[in-house]
This record gives structure tokens, C-alpha cells and sequence, in this order.
């Protein structure tokens, strides 16, 4: 029931706009079904440069938006762009089927037309951009977002530090792993996570160049197998200091790893279901360097948060 009215409540300092047409049309009338002021938010200029932006005081979970035209006008936009942001500098746009996504906007001043979100987004800042609007009005806008309060667990890594997780293993199933965490970073390279084996078995999870790779190694005892090594690599520019999500699933021998919404499935074959790991997880480096060759490989350097591990928020553990 994530779905709490948002923008109602917030205090008129959380609004900010590109411009504003007057004093009466200044972004903090810009709330849904309201008609303080002009009746909402007009730039000074109606062309693609003017946006309309609200703080929502911390990281919240959005699942919906809705759109106004200004209040009894013909003030109206027909299609925007959304963005987000957790520092108000750097933005990111709300994509859809792997497209920048524009959302249609209002036909007339005061319809409301609702979007509930295909994928909710963790923002503090919202940023409406509208693209096209009444040819004969101005842009005009009046919002509402729909969401709830989004529980964050964060730890930072400098690039020389790791987190270790010990397993209980009266609670462990041998034949099935789901690990998922979020990471941010500006850095291309550094360790996520590694599980090691007494046989050389190991799983690795690196950022490469800002692209993910996760290399899952049956031991030395078993190289002469063409299926020994899996290397999979996900995801593009992933140093681009936005949160990350990477969730890896594990049964028996078949493997899902996803990187924000992308999916690659495969089959560990050979004697993956048997893979002989200890009970441990490192996340961020490695705690001992070298012990598979590794020597030349980074810590992590940059945040993770909510790092979960079958079910057990490791973060919280830590705390």
C-alpha cells in the first residue's frame, strides 16, 4: 500500500521551478486540485528549458504521479519527461522498455490524468520537464506524487575496507542463494562481493570499466572442463555515482543474475549444485588478496545499500 499522498502536504519551500510567469503563478501553487495564486505553475517562457522540481526532504519510494493544467486556464502541458535525483544536482530520467520514457500530459486545465509508475523509483528530488502543451495557452502545471517512506540501510567503502558475513549454517540451504544489494560509485572498478572455497571454488562480483561481471570458478580440480569458468557480464556505465540494483539467485545449477531489471539466466553445469564454498561473503574486497590470484584487484570505493543475503540484511546485522 505504497501509495500515500505526497506533494500535499510539503511546505512551499520544497518547490522550485526553471522560472516563474508571477508571483501568483510561482511553483508552490503547483499541488493538485488547489487554485491558490493564479491556480499553479507557469514559467516565465513556455519553451523545453523550464522544469518544475519538488524536495521530498529524504530518499522516498514513488509508485505514481498525476498532472493539472493550471486552475480555469487554458494553461495546460500534454507531455513531460520525469526526473529524479537524491542530490538535487545530479539526474537521472525515468526510463521505460529501455526507452526515455515521455508521459502524456492533460487535454484540458483540470482532468486529472494518473500514472501509476511500471517500476517504483527511490528519489528525494522529483523534476517535471514538459515537452509540449496548449498550442494555444502556456505551460501549467499542478501535481501530486504517490509513494511511501523508503527504508534505507547504507554503508560506505573507502577502497581499502570489506564487510565479511558469516553464514549460520544450521539456517543455510546448501542448493539455493539469493544475494541483492544497490551500490553507487564514481569509481569503474572495485570488488561487490566474493565467496571462497578450500578447493579454489570461488564467485566473484567485480565492477569492470563500470560494467558488472560476475565469474563463478569450479576450483582448480576441475579446469581441464570447458564449463570450470562462467563469466557474465552486465550493464554499462555503472560509475555514474546513481544507484545500482544486482540481485544473484542460485538453484541447484541454474543461476539468475539481474542488474537493474536485466536478466541473464544460465546453467552452471558440471558440479555447480556441489560447489564447494565456505560459509563466508565478503562485500567490497577481499579480505585476504592473493589467495586466489587476485592480488591486482580493487576494494570497492562508493556506498551499498540494503545488501541482503537469503533473506538477512547484512547491513543491519553490521550496525
Amino acid at each position: 500500500n505504497c501509495d500515500d499522498q505526497l506533494v500535499s502536504a510539503l511546505p512551499q519551500s520544497s518547490f522550485s521551478s526553471s522560472s516563474e510567469l508571477s508571483s501568483s503563478h510561482s511553483p508552490g501553487f503547483a499541488r493538485l486540485n488547489r487554485r491558490e495564486g493564479a491556480g499553479g505553475w507557469s514559467p516565465l517562457v513556455s519553451n523545453k528549458y523550464q522544469w518544475l522540481q519538488i524536495d521530498l526532504g529524504e530518499r522516498t519510494e514513488i509508485t505514481a504521479v498525476a498532472t493539472q493544467g493550471g486552475y480555469g486556464s487554458s494553461n495546460w502541458v500534454t507531455s513531460y519527461l520525469l526526473m529524479f535525483s537524491d542530490s538535487g544536482r545530479n539526474w537521472k530520467q525515468y526510463r521505460q522498455k529501455e526507452s526515455i520514457w515521455a508521459f502524456s500530459g492533460n487535454a484540458n486545465a483540470d482532468s486529472v490524468v494518473y500514472y501509476k509508475l511500471q517500476h517504483s523509483i527511490e528519489a528525494r528530488f522529483l523534476r517535471f520537464v514538459p515537452l509540449d502543451w496548449n498550442p494555444n495557452g502556456r505551460i501549467g502545471m499542478r501535481i501530486e506524487v504517490y509513494g511511501c517512506t523508503y527504508r534505507s540501510e547504507v554503508v560506505g567503502f573507502d577502497g581499502k575496507s570489506c564487510l565479511i558475513y558469516r553464514f549460520n549454517q544450521k539456517l543455510m540451504s546448501a542448493l539455493k542463494d539469493v544475494i541483492s544489494l544497490k551500490f553507487k560509485t564514481m569509481q569503474s572498478d572495485g570488488i561487490l562481493l566474493h565467496r571462497e572455497g578450500q578447493n579454489g571454488d570461488h564467485i566473484t562480483l567485480e565492477l569492470i570499466k563500470g560494467k558488472l561481471s560476475l565469474l563463478i570458478n569450479l576450483g582448480d580440480a576441475k579446469t581441464h572442463s570447458s564449463n570450470a569458468q562462467i563469466n557474465i557480464t552486465l550493464g554499462s556505465l555503472l560509475d555514474d555515482q546513481h544507484w545500482h540494483s544486482v540481485l544473484i539467485e542460485h538453484f541447484n545449477n541454474q543461476v539468475n543474475f539481474t542488474v537493474d531489471k536485466h536478466t541473464h539466466h544460465f546453467h552452471a553445469k558440471g558440479e555447480f549444485n556441489y560447489v564447494d564454498l565456505d560459509y563466508e561473503l565478503s562485500f567490497g574486497g577481499i579480505l585476504v588478496p592473493g589467495k586466489s590470484g587476485m592480488l591486482s584487484r580493487k576494494n570497492f570505493h562508493g556506498c551499498f545499500e540494503n545488501i541482503y543475503c537469503n533473506g538477512v540484511n547484512i547491513i543491519d546485522l553490521a550496525k
